[in-house]
């Protein structure tokens, strides 16, 4: 989050630098916004420990819920184009899993939550009639849980347990790019109403099991704890109401 602020502040101290820095030039909006939001996770077994011998097994688990944020902006011109900088943040509650991690005892769950997330963002806009298209790249943050848990038993009649080495639990703070599109239209005076996208991308990362290495992670291989890599992606369709201040 704080990379997060940084970034605002320093395309605000750009804008007013473009603008001159005078007050008669602000065009700042405000607003928020509904939406739906598609977790894109992925899972990799990279040493073939869980899926026994399969080193680079692949699981995709995704699933929608909704959101609600609000947003911040701010409009200028600069060499004859019209700009604009934002910033936004929104929660939810988007959890995903998946049991075929290994596909044969199905007894190993990923999971990833998204708790909320943030961007800070730059784009340009085209006035086309009474509507406005515009694009938007940045810097973006969210706040994810992410798990392997797995559920071992002693014997077939014994009950589940839950088996802390192969398993682990983590939250996170990555950071990643987004990009997005939408158009806005005039509502009521000061109003307008958007239609917006965005994907981001917060990469991969890499989680380790059989800390202990009482175990090998694949055949053949050394006793020593085993990587999964988990990559997070988001994709969010929201509606928004915004109020224009200034100019």
């Amino acid at each position: 989050m704080r990379a997060i602020f940084i970034a605002l502040l320093a395309a605000q101290g750009a804008a007013s630098a473009a603008t001159g820095g005078s007050p008669d030039t602000l065009d700042l909006y405000a607003g928020a916004g509904v939406g739906v939001g598609r977790t894109d996770s992925r899972i990799v077994d990279v040493d073939g420990f869980s899926n026994w011998g399969n080193p680079g097994w692949a699981v995709d688990y995704d699933r929608l819920g909704l959101l609600g944020g609000l947003l911040a902006g701010r409009k200028f011109q600069a060499g004859g184009a019209q700009l604009r900088i934002e910033f936004d943040g929104a929660f939810g509650n988007l959890s995903a899993s998946s049991n075929q991690l290994d596909p044969q005892g199905l007894d190993e769950t990923a999971q990833s939550k998204f708790r909320w997330m943030a961007t800070v963002r730059a784009g340009i806009e085209r006035s086309v009639e009474s509507a406005t298209l515009f694009a938007t790249a940045g810097l973006a943050a969210a706040g994810i849980d992410n798990s392997v848990t797995d559920l071992d038993r002693s014997g077939l009649h014994d009950p589940w347990h839950l088996d802390p080495d192969d398993s682990f639990d983590e939250r996170s703070r990555p950071i990643g790019w987004t990009v997005g599109v939408g158009f806005e239209a005039p509502l009521h005076r000061a109003w307008l109403l958007r239609l917006e996208a965005l994907l981001l991308d917060f990469g991969r990362r890499n989680h380790r099991v059989n800390l202990s290495a009482d175990g090998r992670c694949g055949p053949g291989k050394p006793r020593r704890p085993c990587v999964y890599q988990v990559e997070e992606r988001l994709a969010i369709l929201r509606l928004a109401a915004i109020r224009r201040f200034g100019r």
